[in-house]
Parts: structure tokens; C-alpha cells; sequence
């Protein structure tokens, strides 16, 4: 199964802000519970949904510049990015379907664009 990548400010620009396409971002923590209930649920949504969207992580307590510069206030917080732009958001963990129709939604407004 593939692996969600774990992203530094170093790396987060070139990965998220400056790329092309859809790419969901989670804001997570190593310590957070909810997180750890996600995290394989990324897994395999990264998998299912290779070449079409990007799905990295960023660790809350390593990277507080990156989670302040996009308001993020509770974790896990999965933020959709188009074209290196936020354009969704949701707090909490999510099930597997929750998240499936978030990018569901996202590939056919990117279709239609």
C-alpha cells in the first residue's frame, strides 16, 4: 500500500502550493488519536486515487508556520488545494466515504474546468 508523504516547510511550497492539479493535505499529529484513525484510510484513498489527486501530510507539531499561515486551529483538518490554492476544508476525522465524495467532487470540478 502506498505511503502518504510527510511534508516540511521546505518541501510544502514545490509539493503543494506551487503545483499543478488537486493535491488534500492532513494536518495531523503523532500523539492525536482521530489522526491515527485517518492515517490508513489516506493510505489506501492515495492509492485508489493515483495520478489524479496528491495526498501528503504535514505534522502539527513540527510545522506550526504552515498550520498558522492556513488558519489551521484543530486536528486532523484536511484542506483540498487546486492549483496550489485552499478550496476546502473539513476538521475531524472523516470516514473513508466522507472523504471519497470530497474528491469525488473535486476531480469532476477539475474536469469541468
Amino acid at each position: 500500500m502506498a505511503k502518504v508523504e510527510i511534508l516540511e516547510t521546505g518541501t510544502f511550497p514545490s509539493i503543494v502550493e506551487q503545483s499543478q492539479g488537486l493535491t488534500l493535505v492532513d494536518f495531523y499529529a503523532d500523539w492525536c488519536g482521530p489522526c491515527k484513525m485517518v492515517a490508513p484510510v489516506l493510505d489506501a484513498l492515495k492509492e485508489d486515487y493515483e495520478g489524479q489527486i496528491n495526498i501528503v501530510k504535514v505534522n502539527a507539531d513540527n510545522e506550526p508556520e504552515i498550520l498558522n499561515r492556513f488558519g489551521v486551529r484543530g486536528i486532523p483538518t484536511l484542506m483540498m488545494f487546486r492549483d496550489g490554492q485552499p478550496v476546502d476544508v473539513t476538521v475531524g476525522a472523516q470516514p473513508a466515504s466522507a472523504l471519497r465524495s470530497m474528491i469525488d467532487k473535486h476531480i469532476a470540478a477539475e474536469v469541468s474546468v
